[in-house]
């Protein structure tokens, strides 16, 4: 009887080793947390899960969680918190679908759904602190 034993190192290796990040959530940066919360949830049609305001009533500072489509997104008001004119990139199904949606509820679109030369679709649209939100479709 012939018994062999194979020692597999390399890429199977870590196969083999459970996940440890399990998500990355963009933060936005804006001046006003209420305009934010306008735009990011009556337009872009995101959901506010939470907020955390430490001297409410006042407005801001403020950090908020919001969620559309089991995706995540923060926005804060706090200064230190990320700058103005930062950018989150959204795969997404069909980024027309999302141009018709958008353009219906009145949201200024920055690029509209276009096919870049790399082989994706995509939409930008940026709020009133010109953070980019990139809708990218890829090729199925």
């Amino acid at each position: 009887m012939f018994l062999s034993i194979i020692w597999i190192v390399g890429p199977l290796e870590h196969a083999m080793t459970p996940t440890n990040i399990l998500v990355a959530i963009p933060l936005m940066h804006v001046s006003s947390s209420k305009e934010a919360e306008e735009f990011y949830c009556a337009k872009l049609g995101f959901t506010k899960e939470w907020d955390y305001r430490p001297a409410a009533p006042a407005e801001d500072p403020a950090y908020l969680g919001l969620q559309r489509d089991s995706v995540q997104l923060h926005v804060s008001s706090f200064s230190g918190d990320g700058v103005a004119g930062g950018v989150a990139s959204f795969y997404v199904r069909d980024v027309d679908a999302l141009f018709v949606e958008f353009t219906a509820r009145g949201v200024p679109i920055q690029l509209e759904p276009f096919d870049q030369s790399w082989g994706s679709r995509e939409m930008y649209v940026q709020d009133a602190d010109s953070n980019s939100l990139r809708f990218i479709q890829t090729k199925q």
